[in-house]
């Protein structure tokens, strides 16, 4: 895998897989090159400026004929290993900046050819139009190379490679036999001394290359890469090149010049080339970076794909990787170096990967730790999560003393100081609840740097959960005997829902005592009471909480139910309605079992009534004072035994209806205005 490849990032949203350029180095970059451009086109402008004094000719044929096989040798290079990483990754772009380097490398090779007294004995046509014909043809291919293709244009360049490589080694022939042979064509014929020009075509080729270094500098600024800025400068170097061949003064320095400036383009991204060979060790990524974004983006998910084949492998804990390294190294041509280098990110990426599957799972064991939790369900939601992460967990609880963890038991003295006991590849660390030993946890390790950390982190939150659970259970159960579940649960959540104060809340508030309590608890032993309330309550309190009301307190025989507080209930006098229905038929019941038991009274009322803890700071009670609970308790006085009595507020919230007996106005104790009543008898 190319190293440029392996450090790539996304640039302004876009993949990128040349090596990175600070920001400070770019502008310093960017002088460099103007520079290097400036200079060649300085000194042409010098030499036909003062024409006679520096523009001096200087005749050397097999000078110039060694030069040109050099180049073009080098030229051809580049074109072939450019073809053949075109042909690898099946890239459009680089199939043409292939063709570029190899056209103009074929007909500069044979302007060499047909330097005179080499095979001709004079200068001719072919010799002066050859390195501009090859120039131009090179241009389109250029223009072309840099726009950016889609995918349907990309597979029509692919798909046409066949002729454009042949009609470009069919041009090439052609033109050698006719520049070349004696008498074959015009070609071959001598020039007139200051050479032959194109007629004009000249700036075609330069707008050309000026458009394909323009777009290509743009793609270069999105992916920053050395390969990049080298075919940039090497385009804007081959539109010099055609610039400075329009002034044909054979053998002359400005002649000259478009030689150099050729020769300084191909050097550039030889050069380049060499450097990313010498710090990869691998042809194999070298010209990437000059790929189409399409090819670009399926290189990077390639390397993905086997940098997360490489973590997996890791992960897994294969007993050897080679065979997988072997395998990516001869797939995507790897050094030796870079296999091991491939190896080390990939170890440290699951170490990376592993951590944070861990990390997570701590958070979600924090999370599962929740009000009304039962500990055995605790337990196991954490160690299915943990076991994601963790691999082979063990939870055990104390049992008898002792924590029984496969073959192996531990006490107390295991674990001096709450420290944990080290074992070949696991770590058992101790749970506590309130700082006595309350079970244990073997968690592997050896697989991460983090692992002893993390077990002791994990140990520790499962601690704390375990003692919240216990705790909220105890709670709990504390609560629950003494108050209603929807208040205990308020108080669970929230301890500042104790805090003395209250609320106006529209409420149906149900009282409920014992007529005859009195005459049989003078007749009846204390023992015969108590177990005559309870039976009562015992059958009531059910029947209260399942309709949604909260008992807030017992008063002797008596109870009061509130609906609607502090639990909210749309519903809440039909709800008081078919609590009271049920309490009297369940308390017929009980009655109708044992001669002289007394009957349950019920007065229903709704209104409005501060709701809230009541009392000091050393001592409160949930409870709801009004106008509307006292005429409840009034209802509870006026009802006969087994009977249910409802005001006037608690008939209008009934819909439809319920059936019921009119008593009229009631003239009640404490209230000026009489209340209107009804026996309740049925529901719809």
């Amino acid at each position: 895998m190319p190293a440029n490849d392996l450090v790539s990032a996304p640039i302004q949203g876009q993949p990128r897989t040349g090596p990175y350029l600070p920001p400070a180095t770019q502008p310093v970059r960017t002088v460099v090159w103007v520079i290097h451009l400036a200079l060649p086109m300085l000194g042409l402008w010098l030499l036909l400026a003062n024409h006679d004094d520096l523009n001096i000719e200087w005749h050397d044929n097999f000078g110039h004929f060694l030069l040109i096989i050099a180049v073009a040798g080098i030229n051809v290079v580049l074109g072939a290993m450019i073809g053949q990483a075109s042909a690898r990754r099946a890239d459009a772009r680089l199939l043409l900046v292939s063709l570029v380097f190899l056209s103009s490398a074929g007909f500069f090779l044979l302007h060499g050819l047909a330097t005179p007294q080499i095979i001709l004995p004079k200068g001719s046509y072919g010799f002066d139009l050859s390195q501009p014909i090859g120039l131009l043809i090179a241009s389109v291919f250029a223009a072309v190379s840099a726009l950016p293709l889609n995918e349907r244009a990309a597979r029509a360049v692919l798909r046409s490679q066949i002729w454009l490589r042949g009609g470009l080694v069919l041009v090439l022939v052609g033109w050698g036999l006719a520049s070349l042979v004696p008498g074959f064509t015009a070609l071959s014929d001598p020039s007139p001394p200051l050479g032959a020009g194109l007629g004009g075509f000249e700036p075609v080729g330069v707008v050309l290359y000026a458009a394909a270094t323009a777009m290509m500098f743009r793609l270069h600024r999105s992916r920053p890469a050395a390969m990049l800025i080298s075919l940039v400068t090497a385009y804007a170097l081959l539109a010099e090149a055609m610039i400075a061949g329009m002034y044909r003064h054979n053998w002359h320095l400005s002649w000259w010049l478009w030689h150099l400036l050729l020769t300084l383009a191909f050097v550039f991204v030889a050069y380049s080339a060499h450097l990313q060979f010498r710090r990869e060790g691998s042809s194999a990524g070298l010209f990437d970076s000059v790929a189409l974004s399409a090819t670009v983006r399926k290189i990077r998910a390639e390397y993905e794909e086997a940098l997360e084949e490489l973590v997996g492998h890791l992960r897994s804990r294969a007993e050897s990787r080679v065979p997988v390294a072997t395998r990516l190294a001869g797939k995507f041509g790897l050094t030796e170096g870079q296999a091991a280098v491939l190896d080390r990110a990939g170890a440290a990426l699951a170490g990376e990967r592993e951590l944070s599957e861990r990390l997570a799972a701590l958070v979600d064991t924090g999370n599962q730790t929740r009000v009304g939790l039962p500990e055995r369900e605790l337990l196991t939601l954490a160690l299915d999560r943990v076991r994601q992460a963790y691999g082979d967990v063990r939870i055990t609880l104390v049992a008898d003393g002792r924590v029984a963890m496969g073959a192996r038991e531990y006490g107390p003295r295991d674990f001096p100081g709450n420290q944990p006991v080290r074992l070949e590849s696991t770590i058992v660390h101790p749970l506590t609840v309130k700082g006595r030993l309350a079970g244990a946890l073997e968690v592997p390790v050896g697989r991460t740097a983090q692992d002893a950390a993390l077990a002791a982190t994990l140990a520790s939150q499962l601690s704390i959960s375990l003692e919240n659970a216990r705790l909220y259970q105890e709670l709990s159960t504390l609560f629950r005997q003494y108050m209603s579940p929807d208040v205990a649960n308020s108080l669970l959540a929230d301890p500042r829902t104790a805090a003395l104060g209250g609320e106006l809340v529209e409420l149906t508030a149900l009282f409920a005592d014992l007529k005859g309590f009195t005459s049989f608890s003078e007749r009846a032993a204390p023992g015969e009471i108590v177990e005559m309330l309870n039976r009562y309550h015992t059958a009531a309190v059910p029947i209260i909480l399942s309709n949604g009301g909260t008992i807030v307190q017992f008063v002797g025989d008596a109870l009061l139910a509130l609906f609607n507080a502090p639990a909210r209930q749309a519903d809440h006098a039909a709800a008081a309605a078919r609590a009271a229905l049920a309490m009297q038929e369940a308390a017929e019941e009980i009655a109708a079992g044992t001669a002289g038991y007394p009957r349950f009274r019920i007065g229903i009322n709704t209104g409005l009534a501060l709701v809230g803890n009541i009392g000091s700071p050393e001592l409160r009670g949930f409870n709801a004072m009004g106008d509307c609970v006292n005429v409840a308790a009034r209802l509870e006085g006026v009802a006969e035994p087994g009977t249910v009595v409802i005001g006037q507020s608690t008939f209008d919230q009934i819909i439809p209806p319920p059936t019921v007996r009119p008593l009229g106005d009631l003239a009640l104790k404490g209230k000026e205005e009489p209340v209107r009543a009804y026996v309740l008898s049925g529901l719809p």
